[in-house]
């Protein structure tokens, strides 16, 4: 028997739909830890060695919010993908600001839900991205490990956070445009997906905030570029 792709943190509490996407994902070759309740999933989190976590957000004892909150506060890296039936496009972006990397609205295709896996496992697993212009501006950016170091000062991004980043980086003064940037990161350029791009240039902004030689600018209605002074 070929080794597990990789270990899942599943928290769900319906049975049906539970027992469906937990053999789903097992017959996709990932070994699969499947919780029912929030509470139950921290105490699961905490000791073990989790590559992706799927959250639903309304939990029993403890909801998806408040257990990716307290994912976010001991690991920056693993990928958390909310699966929620709240649809309220503020939920979604709420989820996003906690430190999500995704959000599935149910009911959604098991095709999509592996699609979204493997492009998470894929991009952690790339190559880093390290150039010298980023050292003359101070900055080092190590895309495979998610850690940005801002004067010495290191950083754990999350994925997105890493995707988008690595992107702008492409592209140091020239104007990247909102579409382009959202097909290339997620593929689409709807308007929650739009919504979901601002949430990440808002937490890289925070990032660079001490640091006078960088600056994403945002040019209205068009897109954005990244400034970087040397």
């Amino acid at each position: 028997m070929n080794p597990p792709k990789a270990h899942i943190l599943f928290v769900e509490d319906d049975v049906n739909l539970g027992f469906v996407t937990r053999d789903n994902l097992e017959m996709a070759q990932f070994a699969v830890t499947h919780c029912t309740t929030g509470t139950q999933a921290w105490h699961t989190f905490k000791p073990g060695k989790f590559d992706v976590c799927l959250l639903d957000v309304m939990l029993p004892q403890c909801d998806g919010f408040t257990l990716a909150r307290q994912i976010r506060a001991v690991d920056a890296q693993v990928p958390i993908l909310f699966l929620s039936a709240l649809s309220d496009k503020d939920d979604r972006i709420q989820g996003l600001r906690l430190g999500a990397d995704d959000y599935l609205t149910k009911p959604f295709s098991i095709e999509e839900l592996l699609l979204k896996i493997d492009v998470f496992l894929r991009r952690s697993r790339s190559k880093s991205v390290l150039t010298d212009r980023n050292r003359l501006a101070g900055i080092a950016f190590d895309y495979q490990n998610l850690m940005l170091t801002i004067n010495d000062q290191a950083q754990l991004l999350t994925h997105r956070e890493a995707d988008v980043l690595a992107y702008l980086l492409e592209r140091p003064n020239a104007l990247i445009r909102r579409e382009e940037l959202l097909r290339a990161i997620w593929g689409d350029d709807d308007y929650f997906m739009g919504r979901s791009l601002d949430v990440f240039i808002s937490r890289l902004r925070k990032r660079f905030a001490d640091h006078p030689a960088i600056r994403i600018e945002n040019v209205h209605g068009v897109g954005f570029v990244f400034r970087q002074n040397t």
